[in-house]
């Protein structure tokens, strides 16, 4: 493997910006529309809805596995939703949780919301019990529109929800049994919206740039799930850079995107280049990398929304040899490792990769607007990467008490200061957005958003991703909070205390989950017991892949867990005469277990022949 790029120099940037004076006219509407910051106009996801419908009437919005639907159909039952909700007494500065799986009632539910000025809480479909519980109730919503595929969430927490009993609305789902006709309890909102009007309703014109938009769910350092609050200003910043001068899709495109709609990458940056184009949108439930490309050809897709697991898996998919038959010429998301990044382009036959940075709750992005390898890109808003302390998990501060810039082709913390352009939105929680502040960086007054994301200075404002830091870290294209499972682990009876950490496999994006236990004393140890216990609790994707029995867990003078040499030693073995369990398929069911570890399946799994 070639030794991967750690700057950029001028010459990298001079070749491509013939291309970017060619399309002048939309970097400049784009960045008008993206750093408008006139409170007063009416600018969000409503009025980029019914500018794609006036451009693109006829066209198609939504392509998916029920069919199409035109702009013009699209527009008129997120309409008539929005009508039926009037009449039940929603109104702007109300919230409403939203669970559905990736499908064209998703999409209408939100529309409709914003159409009224309604924040939509996109509530993670993976999360059940005692999260679930928190994610909703956090947001305080006057009512829930959940699909028919997952109201049984719902029903098991319903009576610690403090919501009215005629405000739970189902959405009927073809591929499951329930429907809103036969589920006691729930109102079909859909069905009620039919006899309402289908025109524009006139809240659309109130709805402001500072009103919240949507609530997105991030996991961080205090445990449960935070709300971040995206408001129309911020979907506008969006579309505006994102969808129009890095996009720049049409209305012969076509983008297909199985990311969760219920993250920023599938629901802002992937449906928001689509509607700047006036483009179709196509969706998929779930990801499939056996159908991925079939899906591609399928729906004539040009563009493609990604995560960089979701190009792992389809690089380690088997080739075919129609791989590059297809119309894909762009990539729009985030997360390509450099490792597999000019490996993919070559296999599958794509031109750019349109790499970006961002976070749902931050105020720094990045995009590659160059179209230049292995870099998320180019950023315009006033950033520092600061040297920073693994040890300690903290930025370093000098003498003086400040904190010093990284040299060029050097990693350190990625911190945005926050201003008029580059506003901290937070979350609906003040305690949590004052602990991801960072206060007098480099002058007494200064204040900067922490992103808890390292990045290599590259030069030319450009950055690469290294890797999260501190309590969070990224599996299966989702951010685990190691607080979460710690709390979890810590309810089993058999657990005294739990540290949660992420750690490296071979050949796998992002970290997998580990636990080291200290268990009570006088019990017997069963750490299936204690996988009953966390699939109960947490989403798939948090349930740790490794676990490690330790007598007692270091810690600080001041009580913080010691994780660095947890997170080197890993779940190797031969570093540590701990007892070792790795999650993996039973021999006799097929059902994951956790299995005793040994060198020979500590090397069977680094050379991959599990999958994880």
């Amino acid at each position: 493997m070639s030794e991967l790029p750690t700057t950029i120099s001028f010459g990298q940037i001079l070749p491509k910006i013939p291309s970017l004076l060619a399309n002048l006219h939309k970097v400049i509407k784009g960045l008008s529309l993206a750093n408008n910051t006139n409170p007063d106009k009416n600018h969000g996801l409503a009025w980029c809805i019914e500018r794609a419908v006036n451009r693109n009437p006829d066209g198609i919005a939504i392509k998916s596995e029920t069919g199409d639907i035109t702009y013009r159909a699209f527009n008129q039952k997120a309409n008539q939703l929005a009508h039926f909700l009037l009449k039940e007494g929603y109104k702007n500065g109300d919230c409403t949780a939203v669970m559905l799986d990736n499908r064209e009632e998703l999409l209408i539910t939100v529309a409709a919301l914003a159409k009224i000025g309604v924040a939509a809480a996109m509530v993670n479909t993976s999360q059940t019990h005692k999260v679930l519980t928190h994610s909703i109730s956090i947001v305080k919503p006057k009512g829930i529109i959940v699909g028919a595929e997952l109201y049984q969430s719902i029903e098991d927490i319903r009576s610690e929800l403090n919501i009215a009993e005629d405000q739970y609305y189902l959405v009927e789902d073809p591929a499951t049994a329930a429907a809103p006709d036969n589920v006691e309890g729930y109102r079909n909102a859909f069905k009620e919206a039919e006899s309402c009007a289908k025109h524009n309703p006139d809240e659309s014109k109130s709805v402001r740039r500072d009103d919240p938009l949507f609530y997105i769910y991030t996991s961080g350092t205090t445990g449960l799930p935070k709300a971040a609050i995206f408001k129309n200003g911020r979907w506008m910043k969006a579309f505006g850079s994102l969808g129009i001068v890095i996009a720049r899709l049409s209305k012969k495109d076509t983008l297909y995107s199985t990311l969760p709609l219920y993250h920023a990458t599938g629901l802002v940056v992937c449906w928001g280049s689509a509607l700047a184009g006036s483009s179709a949108f196509a969706i998929r439930r779930k990801f499939s990398a056996s159908s991925f490309w079939d899906d591609c050809r399928k729906y004539d897709a040009t563009c493609i929304g990604y995560v960089g697991e979701l190009c792992r898996y389809l690089v380690n998919h088997p080739a075919a040899r129609n791989d590059k038959d297809n119309k894909v010429t762009k990539m729009i998301g985030n997360g390509l490792r450099p490792g597999i990044w000019k490996e993919f382009k070559e296999r599958f036959g794509v031109e750019k990769v349109l790499e970006l940075y961002a976070s749902s709750e931050g105020n720094v992005g990045f995009s590659n607007i160059f179209n230049i390898d292995c870099t998320v890109g180019f950023s315009p808003v006033p950033y520092s990467i600061v040297r920073y302390d693994k040890e300690t998990d903290q930025p370093i501060r000098n003498a003086q008490g400040y904190l010093e810039p990284v040299n060029k082709g050097e990693v350190g913390l990625l911190i945005g200061e926050i201003g008029p352009k580059a506003p901290f939105d937070g979350y609906n929680d003040p305690a949590k957005n004052k602990s991801c502040i960072i206060e007098n960086a480099f002058k007494p007054g200064e204040r900067h958003f922490n992103t808890g994301d390292l990045m290599r200075h590259m030069g030319f404002r450009h950055a690469q991703f290294v890797d999260r830091v501190g309590d969070t870290f990224r599996w299966k294209g989702e951010n685990v909070s190691t607080t979460e499972v710690e709390h979890i682990t810590n309810e089993h009876t058999q657990v005294a205390e739990s540290v949660c950490y992420g750690v490296e496999i071979n050949n796998t994006n992002g970290r997998a989950g580990m636990i080291a236990i200290t268990p009570q004393q006088a019990t017997e140890f069963d750490p299936n017991s204690i996988l009953n216990h966390l699939q109960a609790s947490l989403p798939h994707y948090a349930v740790p892949m490794f676990i490690r029995e330790q007598q007692q867990i270091q810690t600080t003078g001041t009580f913080k867990h010691q994780k660095h040499h947890l997170k080197e030693e890993a779940f190797n073995p031969e570093k540590t005469s701990d007892k070792l369990w790795a999650l993996l398929p039973c021999n006799d069911s097929g059902k994951p277990t956790y299995q005793s570890l040994n060198p020979d399946l500590y090397q069977k799994i680094q050379n991959g022949e599990f999958r994880l």
